[in-house]
């Protein structure tokens, strides 16, 4: 699903996809509130067969609130390939319930009214949350259809994958991050990425003639959706319909290296990488490097391109707890499960983040003295908090001061998480201040 995390617009590559397939956009509905939007209240495709009118496929499963049940099982929606867990047993996370979280207060940004998390994980529409506390759940919610061992779309908390992989690639000598695009992939010598290092594409630093206003149905985004397969192709299109076939076609814009904007293509650039550097499709890789390291429970699904290319910019569907253990291996950097996953270097250097300039020139508003490192977002606060983000509200959020992790998944009728980050930034503060007070 998307290659998309978001802008500093309210809107992604997902909810484009639901105006431009389904007709008017969230924005111009009414969304209802979390409890009546509750999928299995709703009864989406229950009974055998679903009444017509219950049924989700893959033409409306972007429709609000359909998606609320949709985010949960958009692997059987479409096509996607399997991140395998290996053999390995499963690393268990110990549980040590703690009964004080719900009640935690914060002040929203911007608000003059407090919060209090139990309040905060329904208003942002969350389908799962998980929190570790230096390695152990002391909170672990499931909501709607949600369970724990129900996979649920990642949106572009993929990203934060596709970036540490590569990263771990750089490590081990296979990319060299001041190289040239073209050096790994001469397809693309002629397009705007061709004189773009690896290091401008894995921090979004690019200049590309391509658009990602997601309120523009003319927008570059529109034809990256179609190749993808994350849009039905429209009567008559004659474009570019897989991903590696619409990559070249972008062009350069500007310089490379003057400012972070965040485009969903210059992830699938990083995939197309990884599969050449590696002779293997990237989530092949990624199953070998991480997934079957982490002592996952449960194989993840990516979504696959009408040509087979995982979409590495938004496609993974895992469960929560395995996210949370990909979470809790970067706490530790890198090490988990008995091994050492990621180089602790890696690690180190994503957390460390990049320019805040850079950063600033994107315009977030809500992420003041932010930067993006790797396909991370990186906070640079008084805790060295970073975090992989996703639209409508999934989540990765790595506190190192607090040892903590939180994980989310959500079905937000919002795309960005621009519109939320009010209450999910404080919250997790706030979440993380009472962890440290015992």
């Amino acid at each position: 699903m998307k290659g998309f995390t978001e802008l500093a617009r309210p809107w992604t590559s997902v909810a484009l996809l639901m105006m431009l397939a389904t007709g008017p956009s969230l924005a111009q509905q009414s969304p209802g509130s979390p409890a009546d939007t509750d999928p299995a209240k709703l009864g989406w495709m229950q009974g055998s067969p679903p009444p017509p009118d219950k049924r989700i496929s893959f033409s409306n499963a972007r429709l609000w609130p359909q998606s609320r049940w949709s985010f949960a099982y958009y692997r059987e929606l479409t096509a996607t390939a399997r991140v395998s867990r290996g053999s390995e047993s499963v690393a268990k996370l110990p549980v040590a319930l703690r009964e004080d979280l719900d009640a935690v207060t914060f002040l929203p940004l911007g608000r003059s009214e407090h919060m209090t998390w139990a309040e905060a994980v329904e208003a942002v529409y969350a389908d799962a949350v998980l929190i570790l506390h230096k390695g152990r759940i002391v909170q672990e919610r499931y909501f709607g259809v949600m369970n724990a061992d129900q996979p649920h779309i990642a949106m572009s908390v993929t990203k934060s994958y596709t970036g540490t992989l590569t990263e771990m690639l750089i490590a081990d000598g296979l990319i060299d991050e001041n190289a040239p695009v073209s050096r790994y992939v001469p397809e693309l010598a002629a397009s705007g990425f061709g004189d773009a290092t690896v290091r401008q594409v894995l921090d979004m630093t690019t200049g590309l003639a391509y658009s990602e206003d997601y309120t523009d149905p003319n927008a570059s985004v529109v034809k990256y959706a179609i190749a993808s397969g994350l849009r039905p192709t429209p009567p008559g299109y004659d474009g570019p319909r897989a991903i590696y076939d619409y990559l070249p076609t972008i062009a350069k814009q500007g310089a490379h290296g003057e400012g972070f904007t965040y485009r969903t293509v210059n992830t699938e650039v990083l995939g197309w990488i990884i599969a050449r550097v590696t002779g293997k499709r990237s989530h092949q890789v990624l199953s070998e490097r991480i997934w079957s390291r982490l002592g996952a429970e449960h194989d993840a699904d990516i979504v696959l391109d009408s040509a087979g290319t995982p979409a590495v910019g938004g496609g993974l569907n895992p469960t929560l707890r395995d996210m949370a253990r990909f979470g809790e291996a970067m706490r530790l950097d890198g090490r988990f499960n008995g091994q050492q996953i990621i180089p602790a270097a890696v690690v180190a250097r994503i957390s460390a983040g990049a320019s805040k300039e850079d950063f600033a020139k994107a315009g977030y508003k809500t992420l003041p003295g932010w930067s993006y490192k790797s396909q991370w977002w990186v906070s640079h606060n008084s805790h060295g908090a970073y975090m992989a983000r996703g639209v409508h509200g999934q989540a990765i959020y790595i506190d190192p001061k607090a040892e903590m992790v939180i994980v989310r998944f959500a079905s937000n009728p919002q795309a960005g998480n621009v519109n939320f980050d009010d209450i999910s930034l404080p919250a997790y503060q706030a979440i993380a201040e009472q962890l440290m007070q015992n």
